[in-house]
Parts: C-alpha cells; structure tokens; sequence
C-alpha cells in the first residue's frame, strides 16, 4: 500500500469520525452568539439594522438544527459528504449575517476563519480546498457587496477602501494560512498516531511468537507422561506378541510413532522454551535472530563481532527482549532491501557501552533525507524503478520508525549516516551506515539494571 493510499484512508476515516451531535452543539453555541449581537448591538450601539431579515438568516439555521436533531440519532456519524455541506451551510448563513450587518465593515468578518479551520484539521485536502474556495469567494462579494451601516441619525458607518481592500486581503491570506498551518499540525499528529499504533502491532505480534514458545514448551511437558506409558506398554505387548506376527507388527508401529512423537515434542521443547535461559542471550546469537529471515535473500549478511581494534573483552550476554530482536530485524532488512551484494553487522562493546553498526554497499541514504530519518511516511531512501528487486517495497520511512521506536524503548540511541569510498578499506565501498550505542547497563542480563539471575544450583542428598 502506498503512502498516497494510507494518508487517503486515514483521511476518509477521520471524516467519518465527526459526531452529528458535536455539530448541533457548536451550531447551537453559534446560534446564541448571532442572536445576542443582533438583539443588543441597536440598543447598545444605536445601530439600524434589518432585524427581520436577521432574524430570518438566523432562524434557517435554527431550523436545520432542529430538524437534523430530531430527525437523526444522537450517535450518527457524519460522512465527508454530509460534514462538508454542514460547513458549507455555515459559512453562507454567516455571510448572509455579515452582508445585512456592513460586510467587512462588520468586524465579526473573522469568524469565517472558523469553519475553515474545522475543515482543515477533520477533512479530506480536496473538501478543505472547496471550503477555503467558499469562504474567499464569500469575503470577495462582501468586499463590494453589502447593506451598510447606520446610526440611528442616518450617518452610514463605514471604513475607508484602503482599509477595506487591508481586510479583505487579511482575511484571504488568514483563510489559506489557518487552513496550511492546520492541516499540517494534524497531518503530522495522524501519521504519527498510524506508525505508532504499526509499532504497537509489530510489537505485538513478537510478543505472540515468544509467548507460543512458551505454551509449546508446556504442551511438550505435558504429554511427555502419556507418551512414556504409551510406549511402555506397547513395548511390553511387542514381547508378548512374537508368537502371532501380524498383531506383533502392528504394535511394532505403535512403538515406532511413539518414539517419532516423542522425537517431534523434544524439538518442540527445544525452540519454545520458556525458562530463565531464554530470556537472554549471547550478542551473537540475538544478532543471529534478528538477521535469520533475510539470510536467503541473495545478499551476503556478515556479521562481525571483533569489527575494532581494541580489546573489549568477553562477549556480552544481553536481554532477549522482543524489541531488540524486531527493531534490528527491521534494520537489517532495510539494509538488505537496498543492499548491491553485501550488508555487514560489526558489534562494539565496553565495559559502559555496547554499539552495533548495520552497513551495506548500496546507494546510500538521500542526503536531503538524512536529518528525517527514523519519521514515518517521508518517503523513499532512492528512486528505484519499478522493475527493482522488490518492486512492491514503497519505501515510506515506517519500517525505520518501527525500528528506531522499539530500539530507542530499550534504551538505545539511533544515528544514520553514509559511508565512503575508501581504497584502503576491504569493503571499498559503503552506502548507508545505521549505528545503535545503548547503555550497557540498559540490556546487559548479568549485571545491568534488570540482571536474569539463575538462582544457585541446588544439591541433592542421598536419603
């Protein structure tokens, strides 16, 4: 699925999520406004105004609340069809108001911003264009159409065209500023909330896959007692048999299935364990993990565990925590995805830290794109064509987000960069370079902040 596709989705979703009841609300709340300014502003203000038409614009508005409240259930959910014709509805009655009260004399010419920006943050781009295209059009025929303003002498109330032409430019530029600036805002806030609810998913579906381990490992337990009995006693029916070779035969095969289920339940109990042991791990063998699924994807995955010079000591044991596990898996698997023909993991460590770096020999990250790395949705690293390796693969940022999310909830830091061309280097060239540093205190399994501790080793006396 394509990013265009997801933010269109998320688009018509969002629609959809606008109570009818919100709307009737907010209208009400609109309604009381307009009727309190209308009713006060000739005996405050000894204004002449056309009460009764006013009160006519005011009393359409009315009307529709009322039907669309008793007419509709309190809990509908408006479509994008339907909230973009309330909008709309909206905007005209307010200019109507507006051009019986002096147009952009009127100061309360402002309030048109409000609908807009409803549209912005809640619709689709094309009913916020719409939206925005009403409510111009609506200031530009107010610029030079309207009833003017009158004191109770008959002196017309009115600002001069220079002023006129300041607010009506005003208003259009706040109309497409509000509307831009909205928009955005909620834009990054929604592709924010989709990649973090992916993360949570991806998450999710590790934890599963540790958690099967672990029912398998009790499934393999409890039926290596049955099994043992099945075996015995056809074991001892084989001996008891020999003298009729059919019904010998026959148990023969009971023996051997059993010795096969028995054979199928210890592997099973060897990959879903779930004791203390597993719940860490050697470097390498998380490393391995994580590399495993892109192994046979015809690029070289090498992984090196002395990639420095300097001594670093015994190899770390860290926790086997399914964050680590799928955020490196999704690394990798970015390396691989644009890999030429190699991709190499080379693991640091000290007594303070552990850095793991993930390179390939491929293009490279785009350097526009370099400071946005690790943010979902922001595009793809190269324009590949569309006959590459994984034509499919649409490259929108979110594995990489998925990765820096859960990565960075172990306590690891995230830092991307491209490599260069170096004669002296075996590897010659390097295209991107990812490289993750935590805390050694943060995943160490022995002696970091969450230590897996075997307990002692218990002897047993004769009795």
């Amino acid at each position: 699925m394509t990013q265009q596709s997801i933010l269109s989705l998320g688009e018509r979703k969002r629609a959809n999520w606008i109570r009818l009841r919100t709307m009737i609300l907010l209208r009400w709340v609109a309604i009381a406004g307009q009727v309190t300014a209308v009713t006060l502003t000739p005996f405050v203000f000894g204004l002449q105004l056309e009460l009764g038409w006013c009160y006519f614009a005011i009393g359409v508005s009315v009307i529709g609340n009322l039907v669309a409240a008793f007419v509709f259930p309190e809990n509908t959910r408006l479509t994008e069809r339907q909230n973009v014709s309330m909008i709309i509805f909206d905007l005209l009655q307010l200019s109507s108001l507006l051009f019986l009260t002096g147009g952009l004399n009127n100061p309360f010419t402002l309030l048109l911003l409000g609908p807009v920006t409803i549209s912005a943050t809640a619709l689709s781009a094309r009913s916020t264009v719409l939206l925005c295209a009403v409510a111009i059009a609506s200031v530009s025929f107010l610029a030079f159409f309207h009833l003017p303003l009158r004191t109770q002498g008959g002196d017309v109330l009115e600002i001069p065209q220079l002023f006129i032409f300041g607010q009506w430019t005003a208003i259009i530029i706040a109309v497409l500023f509000s509307s831009s600036y909205s928009r955005r805002v909620t834009s990054e806030i929604h592709l924010m909330s989709d990649a973090l609810a992916a993360t949570q998913m991806a998450l999710a579906r590790e934890q599963k896959l540790t958690d099967l381990g672990g029912v398998v490992a009790a499934a393999a337990h409890e039926l290596g007692t049955p099994l043992a009995t099945i075996k015995l006693a056809s074991a001892e029916l084989v001996h008891e048999l020999r003298d009729q070779p059919d019904l010998c035969e026959d148990a023969e095969l009971i023996v051997q299935q059993t010795n096969r289920c028995r054979d199928i339940l210890r592997n099973m109990g060897r990959a879903g364990k779930d004791d203390l042991h597993m719940r860490r791990a050697p470097l390498i063998t998380i490393l391995e993990t994580a590399a495993e699924p892109h192994m046979e994807r015809g690029k070289k995955v090498l992984i090196d565990l002395e990639g420095g010079d300097e001594i670093m000591g015994a190899q770390p044991t860290i926790l086997r925590m399914p964050e680590i596990i799928h955020g490196l898996r999704n690394l990798v698997q970015n390396a691989v995805d644009f890999a030429e023909t190699t991709v190499w993991v080379e693991a640091h460590w000290t007594d303070k830290t552990i850095t793991l770096r993930i390179l390939d020999d491929g293009k490279g990250f785009a350097t526009h794109l370099l400071g946005r790395l690790g943010d979902p949705f922001m595009g793809r690293r190269r324009p590949y064509k569309s006959d590459a390796t994984r034509p499919e693969y649409e490259g929108m940022g979110l594995g990489l987000f998925i990765a820096k999310t859960l990565l960075e909830r172990s306590g690891a830091v995230l830092k991307f960069a491209n490599g260069v061309e170096d004669t002296n280097d075996p590897r010659n060239h390097i295209g991107a370079v990812i490289e993750v540093h935590w805390p050694r205190s943060k995943i160490d399994a022995l002696s970091g902040e969450n230590p897996i501790t075997l307990g002692d080793n218990i002897q047993f006396s004769e009795t």
